[in-house]
């Protein structure tokens, strides 16, 4: 017999997976003087995957928070344009600590969104990314680094970063498999979402390879 019918859906909001209904999206850090001192990861590389969570974040209306650190005290610029420009109507929270979870309204923007699964990603891995997802671990949340979205000065500080992470609790995911996760059935009218972010992502992908701007 041939399957054309989506399975059930399981209840969105507790589902243990991630769904749209029990997520948000969490960016730190994205600013230029960040991605000067990466070395473990390229330009091109982090921001296709960004811009895929972007994306995703959009098509499944999932909330997003966006945090730089230093633009009001004139130290930094603000987050990449090319990642803002995906992100229409998220306004920026700038802070002067390099852990996030210490600032009062960014801690408000990621509890105003009700969400206690938090995807997040962040430059640097080991700093802006590590420290508030220790933060939010000690206090219930489930937090899932985007591994390929990220970057730290060395591979050995973004693997070690993200070692941490998992021993504390974390659950390292990549952007795409972010993105099956949401969709989660081909049979389902919404999974075309989920197909024209593939159909953005894979030529864009392919290219920079061909570029030798990525691996």
């Amino acid at each position: 017999m041939a399957k054309t019918q989506a399975e059930p859906i399981r209840d969105p909001v507790t589902d243990h997976l991630l769904t749209p209904e029990n997520c948000a999206l969490v960016l730190i850090d994205y600013q230029p003087e960040q991605y000067r001192t990466v070395t473990s990861s390229t330009v091109e590389e982090i921001n296709l995957n960004v811009i895929a969570l972007c994306r995703l974040a959009r098509a499944y209306d999932i909330p997003v928070v966006v945090s730089t650190v230093g633009v009001d005290m004139g130290v930094n610029t603000g987050t990449a344009t090319e990642i803002m420009a995906e992100l229409p109507g998220v306004t920026e929270i700038d802070r002067t600590g390099v852990n996030a979870w210490e600032d009062a309204d960014f801690r408000a923007a990621v509890e105003a969104t009700g969400r206690r699964k938090i995807v997040m990603a962040g430059l640097w891995t080991e700093v802006c990314l590590t420290f508030p997802t220790l933060d939010m671990l000690a206090e219930g949340y489930q937090v899932y680094p985007v591994a390929d979205a990220v970057g730290g000065i060395s591979h050995v500080a973004h693997d070690q970063a993200l070692e941490r992470m998992r021993a504390a609790g974390a659950t390292p995911i990549t952007a795409i498999q972010f993105g099956s996760e949401l969709m989660r059935n081909w049979a389902r009218e919404s999974s075309q979402k989920f197909r024209e972010v593939l159909q953005w992502y894979f030529p864009k992908r392919f290219g920079l390879m061909k570029e030798g701007k990525i691996r």
